[in-house]
């Protein structure tokens, strides 16, 4: 996990008005982005037939789509 360092922004009277978090949501932006990746990761696993093709006819049926 991560330890939180919160910044507080205060208005004229010291009242905190705004928490700053910046190093802390660009963590949680990364640990989310991994939990992303092993949620799709689980779900084509789950999906997989076995059924595989060389990158090669992989590429020149995508060359023929495109085309």
């Amino acid at each position: 996990m991560f330890t939180i360092h919160p910044q507080y922004i205060n208005d004229n009277t010291g009242k905190k008005m705004v928490v700053l978090l910046k190093k802390e949501f660009d963590a949680l932006m990364e640990m989310l982005d991994e939990l992303e990746d092993i949620r799709i990761y689980d779900e084509v696993k789950k999906n997989d037939d076995g059924k595989r093709i060389k990158f090669s006819d992989y590429l020149k049926k995508r060359k023929d789509k495109n085309a």
